[in-house]
């Protein structure tokens, strides 16, 4: 070519695209998208009460019911129909009913509400409960 500067040799290795830069960028993101998804499981709005108690350590497995303000029932995020309670704790707990169960409930539901939902688990089988909360800023 009469009016370029570089050699064919030269211009092969100029029209290379670095995608070393492009891999690294990929790596971060797939790494905070690996850090960020466990923290999205619960994805049932309520309004949970403060505690100001120091928080225990968190089962490794454990079953969240949540309950919410309009007296709905879900399980791990799957809502519950009819009385289908006890048969839904056995079939996500694998059969133990020494698995713990988590009750995410919301703030403004009747105490008497929140006992009737811990009668249904006794009468299941279920006795390892606890109540979610949020903590209250020092």
């Amino acid at each position: 070519m009469a009016g370029s500067f570089l050699s064919d040799d030269e211009a092969s290795e100029a029209a290379e695209i670095n995608v070393t830069p492009f891999i690294d960028v990929m790596l971060v993101l797939l790494i905070v998208f690996m850090v960020a998804a466990p923290l999205s499981v619960v994805d049932v709005p309520v309004n949970l009460p403060a505690s100001s108690a120091a928080p225990p350590e968190r089962p490794e497995d454990p079953i969240i019911l949540t309950l919410t303000r309009d007296l709905d029932l879900s399980l791990n995020g799957a809502p519950l129909l009819g009385d289908a309670l006890a048969q839904s704790l056995l079939q996500a707990s694998d059969g133990k009913r020494d698995t713990p169960v988590l009750i995410r409930a919301d703030r403004d539901i009747a105490y008497g509400e929140i006992m009737a939902l811990l009668d249904r688990l006794r009468d299941a089988g279920f006795l390892k409960v606890a109540l979610a909360g949020e903590e209250k800023a020092p």
